[in-house]
C-alpha cells in the first residue's frame, strides 16, 4: 500500500537537476552512468559491477505504477476494505504475541504499538505477502523512467551500499514494486538509515525477523517527526450550524479552541493543547476526526490522504477505539466527474495538481473555496450538485 508515497511527484527538469545520471534513454547506458554514480559515492568499480550483472528493466513495475485505482474510492468503502473483522483481531492477538518487543518501540522510539500494527496490517498483511517483485529490478527501472528518479536513483545508491554489505543480493531480493522490503516495507535507504537488529543476531532481516521489522519501523517513524505521547486522530462530533469552512488541513486550531467551537470528542476527551485539524473526508454528513501533529507523519510514509486517515483511524481501532459513525454522506463523484470537475477548478484558476481524479489536497482546497462562494456547506466534499453549480 505504501506506493501511492511516490504520488507525489517532481517536474523533469526539478528532477533531471537533482539526479546525476539523466534518466530516460538506453537502458544500459543509464546502468553504466549509474554504476559511475556508485563508484563516485564510494563503492568500488567491482562492486557496482557485481550489483547490475542481473539488473534487468521491468515493465510490470511501470504498468503497476499506473494501476493504483484503489486510492480512488472514498473513505468509507476503502477503510471498510481494508479493516475487517479478522483483520482487527488479527491485530490485537500480534500485539498480544508480540508484546515485548512492541513495549521495546514505545520505550525507545514513543511510537504507539497501535500505530505500527496498522501499518503492519495494511503494508503486509502482518508480513504474510511482502511483494515478489525483483527489488533491485524495480529500483532501476523507476529511477530509469522519468517521472520521479530524484526519488528512485537514491534508493538505488542505497541498495548497492547494503549489497556491499552483503545485505542485499540483487538476484534473489524481492518485495514490492515501487521498491520496499520486508514486513513494514522499508526502501533501502530507510533500511540504511533506520534499520535495526532488534533480535539481536548480527543482522538485519527485515523479510523474516518480526523484532528487526517493528524496531526498525519504529525508528523510522521517530526519524520522521513522530512525537511520543501524544495522538493523531480522534473522532469528534460538529454541532449543527458549524462553519465547515474551518475544515482541512490548511486550517489548525488548539483542541481547546475546537472545543469552544461546540466540538465534542466522541470517546475520551481533547487535546486541549495540541493544534489539530479538522477532516470530514466525505463531507459534513460523513465521519469527522481531528488529526493532531503526529497526523502529518503519516504523510511521510504515504502520500494518500485516505490510506493515511484509513491507518489512523486504524492504530485507534487496534486500541479499542469504536468503530466510526459513518452517517449518511452526499454522492460523492466518478473519476470521469472528478476529472471533470479538477478541469472547471483549474479553469478558475486553482491549483489541483493532476488531472487524475483523485480527490488530493489540492482539489479539497479548491472545491471548499468553491462551496463558500456558492453559498453551500464548505467541506470539500465534491457532489453533483457542486459540479453543475460550476
Amino acid at each position: 500500500m505504501r506506493e501511492l508515497l511516490w504520488g507525489a511527484c517532481m517536474t523533469l527538469a526539478a528532477a533531471t537537476a537533482q539526479s546525476e545520471t539523466p534518466c530516460g534513454g538506453d537502458f544500459n547506458a543509464f546502468i553504466q552512468g549509474l554504476k559511475a554514480d556508485a563508484v563516485v559515492e564510494g563503492i568500488s568499480s567491482a562492486q557496482a559491477d557485481a550489483f547490475f550483472q542481473t539488473v534487468r528493466h521491468d515493465p510490470e513495475v511501470l504498468r503497476a505504477d499506473g494501476a493504483q485505482g484503489v486510492f480512488q474510492k472514498p473513505f468509507i468503502d476503502f477503510s471498510r476494505a481494508l479493516i475487517s473483522t479478522d483483520r482487527l483481531n488479527r491485530g490485537i492477538s500480534n500485539g498480544q504475541k508480540h508484546d515485548a518487543i512492541f513495549t521495546r518501540v514505545e520505550t525507545e522510539f514513543g511510537v504507539d504499538r497501535g500505530v505500527l500494527l496498522a501499518f503492519w496490517a495494511f503494508e503486509t498483511d502482518y508480513g504474510t505477502f511482502q511483494g515478489d517483485n525483483n527489488t533491485a529490478n524495480a529500483l532501476v527501472t523507476l529511477a530509469h523512467d522519468c517521472r520521479r528518479p530524484e526519488l528512485f536513483r537514491p534508493q538505488v545508491i542505497a541498495a548497492i551500499k547494503l549489497f556491499a554489505r552483503g545485505a542485499f543480493d540483487p538476484a534473489t531480493t524481492t518485495g514490492a514494486w515501487a521498491g520496499e522490503i520486508g514486513m513494514v516495507q522499508m526502501l533501502p535507504k530507510d533500511i540504511l538509515e533506520n534499520g535495526i537488529d532488534g533480535d539481536g543476531d548480527g543482522q538485519v532481516s527485515l523479510k523474516t525477523s518480526v523484532a528487526d521489522a517493528l524496531m526498525s519501523g519504529g525508528k523510522m517513524l521517530q526519524s520522521l517527526g513522530w512525537t511520543a505521547g501524544q495522538p493523531w486522530l480522534e473522532e469528534v462530533v460538529v454541532p449543527a450550524g458549524f462553519d465547515w469552512s474551518l475544515s482541512g488541513l490548511e486550517t489548525t486550531l488548539k483542541g481547546a479552541e475546537w472545543a469552544a467551537l461546540g466540538l465534542t470528542a466522541r470517546d475520551g476527551g481533547l487535546a486541549e493543547n495540541l493544534q489539530a485539524s479538522l477532516l470530514s473526508p466525505q463531507g459534513h454528513k460523513g465521519p469527522t476526526f481531528l488529526a493532531y501533529p503526529n497526523f502529518n507523519v503519516y504523510f511521510e510514509w504515504n502520500q494518500s490522504f485516505t490510506y493515511v486517515l484509513t491507518a489512523a483511524y486504524f492504530a485507534n481501532r487496534l486500541k479499542g477505539a469504536p468503530i466510526y459513525e459513518a452517517g449518511n454522506p452526499d454522492q460523492g463523484l466518478s473519476s470521469d466527474q472528478m476529472k471533470q470537475l479538477q478541469t472547471q477548478l483549474r479553469a478558475k484558476g486553482y491549483d489541483v495538481g493532476a488531472i487524475d481524479g483523485i480527490l488530493g489536497a489540492g482539489t479539497r482546497s479548491a472545491v471548499r473555496a468553491e462551496q463558500k462562494r456558492l453559498g453551500m456547506p464548505a467541506d470539500g466534499w465534491p457532489t453533483i450538485t457542486l459540479l453543475t453549480g460550476l
